[in-house]
């Protein structure tokens, strides 16, 4: 198990030291001047060669990179060249926002794909089976901004249920946070959930067939106990790909949705950021989207042993 998890840890490492560099890069590579941003159309060209200095533009980018990287080794990924505060601190008011809504949209996802992918496997080409799968193709290809603004629509304008946008932290009124995080976290979740509902029952379907469900079935086992205790869980592999791969896109991803319902979250921050051609904002966000996507996958990597052993008992006779 220490040798599997040391070739993820090394894996994500590697991935993640290239990562900086193609978006260390790739941000300079953005047109326009960060210095004449922050100056104004009015600086003159001594007011932007002493901000040049001041922030290391004039250096040689390999120069300017080991700097940057230095820095967000000990945790320091620089200050805003727009706002002129630090890029962690700015993060870190942005960051809660965005996890909250992405695990609320997680929620919703899993509480809708799960059963309803179980139930669609388990009454195979039915009634049931056709419209689960109606249902889920619906939720693949209706836009996220038509259904966002459908909800605002029917659920704010004329029910008065919801409040239309905005947001509100969870500890300074704990109501008034759900209920402006319901109708972004559906939007989002609605799409996850029929792209997850279908590999579930893709997956349960495979399983369902295998000859120890069968076997189970030919013993006499409830139904019930055979779909949960028995097929569920050999299931669940491709599903907690499609979570892991999903969760990081949510994290990185729900720049329309913020956008709709006015959430101050990473998503606006991101565009923000690239449109100031604020160079260490922009660097330090997509530093830590990346980071959090090479975390769910070492994650996932992780959960794949625990609910199959067999993955990590092939991968350590692989190495002997």
């Amino acid at each position: 198990m220490l040798d599997f998890l040391a070739q993820r840890v090394a894996i994500s490492v590697v991935t993640l030291f290239l990562i900086t560099l193609i978006v260390f890069t790739g941000v300079r590579m953005i047109p326009g001047d960060p210095a004449r941003v922050m100056a104004g159309t009015d600086a003159d060209e001594a007011g932007l060669r002493e901000i040049r200095e001041k922030y290391g533009l004039n250096d040689p980018i390999p120069v300017q990179y080991f700097r940057w990287l230095g820095l967000a080794l000990r945790g320091d990924l620089g200050e805003s060249i727009r706002t002129r505060e630090p890029v962690v601190k700015t993060v870190a008011v942005k960051l809660p926002i965005t996890i909250q809504l992405a695990c609320f949209a997680l929620i919703i996802a899993i509480g809708i794909a799960i059963p309803a992918g179980i139930f669609s496997a388990v009454r195979r080409n039915t009634v049931w089976d056709l419209l689960a799968n109606t249902v889920s193709l619906c939720g693949v290809s209706i836009p996220s901004f038509w259904l966002g603004i459908m909800l605002i629509l029917f659920l704010s304008v004329r029910l008065h249920l919801l409040p239309a946008s905005g947001f509100v932290p969870f500890f300074q009124d704990p109501l008034g946070n759900l209920q402006r995080m319901v109708m972004p976290a559906f939007v989002l979740g609605a799409a996850l959930a029929a792209v997850l509902m279908r590999q579930t029952r893709n997956s349960m379907i495979e399983v369902m067939s295998a000859n120890y469900i069968r076997t189970a079935y030919s013993k006499g086992l409830a139904e019930r106990v055979v779909v949960f205790r028995h097929a569920l869980r050999n299931g669940l592999i491709p599903i907690v790909t499609i979570l892991g791969l999903q969760m990081g896109a949510l994290m990185g991803g729900a720049v329309v949705t913020e956008q709709i319902f006015v959430v101050p979250g990473f998503g606006r921050l991101i565009v923000e950021a690239v449109f100031t051609r604020d160079y260490p904002l922009v660097q330090g966000v997509v530093l830590i989207t990346a980071s959090t996507y090479v975390l769910i996958n070492l994650l996932v990597d992780v959960s794949y042993s625990l609910l199959n052993p067999r993955i990590r008992v092939k991968g350590s006779a692989d190495e002997s």
